[in-house]
């Protein structure tokens, strides 16, 4: 705090002025965890500078406190009739019965959401003893977990089931079809357990999808090289082409240039509503080495032909 009373809430937590509800409460999760009385016991410093994130964080995560705060500064609780809130920097800690129902009194509506800071870790928990009358030592200040199962295109194309160990329990989890890098799926009453209420969170699984050698996902679009011989792409026809699940026949059209993409509709990555569509883009494969027979018809086809493909580029390419 400064000499004139204003204190940088924005500094105390260590974001930007222009941070959002969640990283504000990304913060304060990860102060609070540094400094709570259970890591420092007996340390008047550690106390001091956990009320005071947590003033920081009832403000900030607050809108209309926010905004008050923003506007006016250090008056910005005078801008509003008084609350009878005296802040953290004065709370008693005596009217709750453990360090949960404090952690929940601050973070009230937003305790539906995930935590940061977990990380792949399911079963951990963050004890907090001391302070609150009939405190344990094991109580969690977030009960949610977070776990993450890394899925092949196959397992989140068709979709796939799981075995997890969570606290020691075994979980089947059912990863639905479609499913993208990054999507999360939520299990409800399975996440950390709190010692002696039986309490327990949620377990949010955040799903990693691998790399596969010939697809790339772009949104609900399945798309791939497909490699053509130069036959192919000179007279044309038919060609058998690999999809999910199978395989398919595509009509190359005769004269086909490199680059040239084919779009097989509703063949791509599904979704609730109807799947996406496969594009196949067309590319010239030569072989490493020409037989005599093919290095000689290749030589009668160059003194057949009549049209001179670089003849508008040469024109168009100069630089002058």
């Amino acid at each position: 705090m400064s000499g004139n009373g204003y204190r940088d809430y924005f500094g105390v937590l260590g974001v930007d002025r222009s941070a959002d509800v969640d990283a504000i409460k990304s913060a304060f999760r990860k102060l609070a965890r540094k400094y709570h009385p259970d890591v420092n016991p007996g340390d008047k410093s550690a106390e001091e500078k956990f009320k005071e994130i947590s003033e920081a964080y009832e403000v900030l995560s607050d809108p209309e406190k926010r905004r008050r705060y923003e506007q006016f500064g250090q008056y910005w609780n005078q801008a509003s009739p008084p609350s009878g809130n005296k802040g953290y920097a004065d709370v008693d800690f005596g009217r709750y019965s453990n360090f949960d129902d404090f952690i929940n009194d601050l973070l009230g509506r937003f305790s539906g959401q995930t935590a940061s800071g977990f990380g792949s870790s399911v079963g951990s928990g963050f004890g907090f003893s001391g302070g609150f009358p009939g405190g344990s030592r094991s109580t969690s200040i977030d009960l949610d977990a977070e776990a993450t199962i890394k899925l092949t295109f196959s397992e989140a194309f068709f979709g796939c089931e799981r075995s997890l160990s969570i606290n020691n329990e075994k979980v089947q989890v059912r990863i639905p079809a479609g499913m993208k890098d990054g999507s999360r799926l939520r299990l409800k009453g399975k996440g950390n357990v709190q010692a002696g209420t039986g309490r327990r969170g949620d377990l949010y699984l955040t799903l990693q999808l691998q790399k596969h050698p010939i697809w790339n996902l772009d949104g609900e679009t399945l798309r791939a090289d497909l490699p053509l011989s130069l036959d192919e792409m000179a007279l044309g026809g038919p060609v058998r082409v690999a999809i999910p699940g199978g395989e398919a026949t595509v009509n190359i059209p005769a004269g086909t240039s490199s680059g040239r993409v084919l779009r097989l509709k509703g063949k791509g990555w599904p979704n609730q509503n109807r799947a996406g569509d496969l594009l196949f883009t067309l590319v010239l494969k030569l072989p490493d080495r020409f037989s005599t027979k093919e290095l000689e018809l290749l030589g009668q086809l160059r003194e057949l032909r009549s049209v001179n493909p670089r003849a508008d580029w040469l024109n168009q390419a100069q630089i002058k």
